[in-house]
């Protein structure tokens, strides 16, 4: 390996070295920080800024609408009195970097002081201007990547005598290194992807800043350490602000405490089942380092509380990715030893024929009419019109595809996209848009809706079913709120007093399952990092290489007034309908992906589930 043959020194990444930048700089040359994700330079701008000497003498500014006149002021002024001039995101200000591109190009070393310094901040932008980034020295502060370069990364920004500053350094000590470690958990949990959380945050340096200084001042303010306020700040204002998925908002509670909590102070307690990752009895920040250097450099997922078989839905995660790009980049000519036009009007012929120009809807309100009793009714003849929207937009476009390919009509942009998405395997957008949430690739999506269509019709043909393929419906809120409305009206209850309680059929099949007096049986979905062990009858750790597991039936039965059972004897998991998990809120006040949360029976407590990210799906990717 690369490590073993030249030193680990060449596959870590190298801490932010401003000081040596800034010392092959000159007046006239800008230093440009390129923004990412996740990081903010400013503090450590501003730390170096005062190390110089130059605090008081640094004018900044964040340019935006009307901020160009101030910072071409500011410019003017600093080349003359040797100030240091910060422009922030100069990505915002598109119509005035020719403005910056001619002050730069204006800068004369015999008529500029000595002192000055330009600084710029900005995104990646194609408005930035080619000339200035040729010039300048360009730094980009990257969130560091991996558990290790991470730690060590906060712990080089201290000051000598950081670690002393507080009247309880025991403690501080301890719980800044919680904190250290925290950040680092939750911003490198990003690369798992939907595992590590449902929508990716930017969790920054000031988030971390801002914890820290409370934890000074609380610990230096009060006898007893405010546990409570300390992860409410931390879980519900300084990272959870940036929060916005109730189910991310469930984990980040879970994660904060694990590591602000009195148990971190203790000399046994571990961050993870590993043993690896603790708070060390270190005095100074080279201590720090040199315990954190012990730390392997690649993280297993147990680390982040995840199970092991994360690491293997991140390496495909990024080759789907890889692929994906790739595709988008084959030229259109590209045949594979086949004619391109021919593959497409091959494949939209095949799918014509498989799939239907539309459901019997004048059949299906005909059979089942609107009826006060039966909120079932009104579910199938719904679904059966949500279903006739995307196959008429299905038939329609795959119709005019065809007289396209042929030279029969002019091929628009629509067209065109509909056939290479098409020919790469990838269901067009444009059928996207009318369709349910799916993640899969083309052949298997047309697969999949055959069997919905198949799943509907049965319905349509022999009657309601004892049990559902809760997989198969285009809305399945709808069909939750239909069971939970025959209910309260077969009891004269108000529906939103009634709730489901769920029991696991894991003896039962499909065929086996007897219509329940109330409620619904639903069957035909999947679990990520967990699966149900039929022997045990509880919630059990995946198997090995065994990213997802089929869940059993489940009867989801009605209950009104319902009282809660014993936390500790189920986990509360989030049933998805894809694996992306992240979803929008709809106009009906439904989430686009979420669908309900299932109380599935467990011996282990809700906190380990929560950090493994388990959850349940009604389709996977293939």
């Amino acid at each position: 390996t690369v490590a073993e043959a030249l030193g680990e020194q060449f596959i870590e990444a190298p801490p932010f070295d401003l000081p040596a930048v800034y010392a092959d700089s000159s007046a006239t040359v800008p230093l440009i920080f390129v923004l990412s994700s996740g990081a903010d330079p400013t503090a450590i701008f501003l730390k170096f800024a005062d190390d110089q000497g130059f605090g008081k003498k640094l004018d900044a500014i964040s340019l935006g609408q009307g901020q160009g006149p101030h910072a071409e002021r500011l410019v003017n002024e600093g080349t003359d009195r040797g100030t240091w001039v910060l422009l922030q995101n100069c990505h915002l200000a598109t119509s005035w970097m020719t403005t910056l591109e001619k002050l730069v190009e204006g800068l004369d070393p015999e008529m500029v002081h000595r002192d000055f310094r330009l600084w710029l901040t900005s995104m990646p932008a194609a408005s930035f201007p080619v000339s200035v980034l040729q010039d300048g020295a360009k730094m980009v502060n990257e969130p560091p990547k991996g558990l290790r370069t991470n730690v060590i990364g906060t712990y080089l920004t201290f000051e000598p005598g950081f670690l002393d500053d507080c009247k309880r350094v025991f403690e501080w000590r301890k719980l800044l290194f919680g904190l250290c470690f925290l950040h680092a958990v939750v911003q490198d949990r990003r690369k798992f992807g939907p595992l590590g959380w449902n929508i990716l945050y930017e969790f920054a340096a000031g988030d971390l800043e801002c914890c820290i200084s409370q934890l000074q001042l609380f610990l230096n303010d009060y006898e007893e350490i405010p546990w409570a306020v300390l992860q409410f700040l931390e879980a519900e204002i300084n990272y959870g602000g940036r929060v916005t998925d109730d189910k991310d908002r469930r984990l980040l509670n879970t994660i904060v405490k694990g590591f602000t909590c009195p148990q971190v102070l203790e000399k046994d307690y571990r961050f993870s089942e590993s043993g690896v990752y603790y708070a060390p009895d270190c005095s100074t920040v080279e201590e720090f380092v040199e315990f954190i250097r012990t730390f392997p450099l690649v993280p297993g997922p147990e680390a982040f509380g995840l199970h092991n078989n994360a690491d293997i839905t991140c390496a495909q995660n990024e080759t789907y990715s890889l692929f994906t790009d790739l595709l988008e980049c084959q030229p259109k000519s590209a045949g594979g030893g086949g004619n391109r036009d021919q593959e497409i009007l091959d494949l939209a012929n095949d799918i014509l024929e498989r799939i239907p120009a539309s459901l019997d809807i004048v059949k299906a309100q005909e059979m089942y009419p609107t009826d006060y009793h039966e909120s079932m009714n009104t579910v199938i003849t719904q679904e059966i019109i949500r279903y006739n929207k995307m196959l008429k937009a299905i038939n329609s476009t795959l119709k005019i595809l065809l007289r396209a390919v042929k030279g029969l009509v002019a091929m628009s942009g629509e067209l065109d996209a509909i056939g290479r998405a098409l020919f790469n395997n990838q269901v067009p957008g444009a059928w996207a848009a009318k369709a349910y949430p799916s993640l899969k690739p083309l052949a298997s999506w047309l697969i999949d809706l055959e069997e919905r269509l198949k799943f509907v019709q049965a319905w349509m043909d022999n009657g309601h079913p004892a049990a559902y393929w809760i997989s198969g419906f285009y809305f399945p809120q709808a069909f939750l709120t239909g069971a939970l409305q025959n209910f309260a009206r077969k009891h004269q209850y108000a529906i939103d007093r009634v709730t489901f309680e769920f029991h696991v059929m894991d003896q039962d099949t499909k065929d086996s399952a007897q219509k329940p007096e109330d409620g619904v049986i639903i069957y035909g979905f999947y679990m990520e990092a967990c699966r149900w062990d039929f022997e045990e009858h509880l919630l059990a750790d995946p198997i090995p290489k065994e990213l997802f597991s089929d869940a059993p039936m489940i009867w989801m039965n009605p209950v009104y007034e319902r009282e809660a059972p014993d936390p500790s004897t189920y986990y509360l998991a989030p049933m998805y309908k894809t694996l992306a998990r992240a979803g929008t809120l709809s106009t009906t006040g439904h989430s686009t992906n979420f669908v309900l949360m299932v109380e599935v029976p467990s011996d282990k407590s809700s906190e380990f589930w929560i950090r493994r990210s388990a959850a349940l799906f009604c389709a996977l990717k293939f």
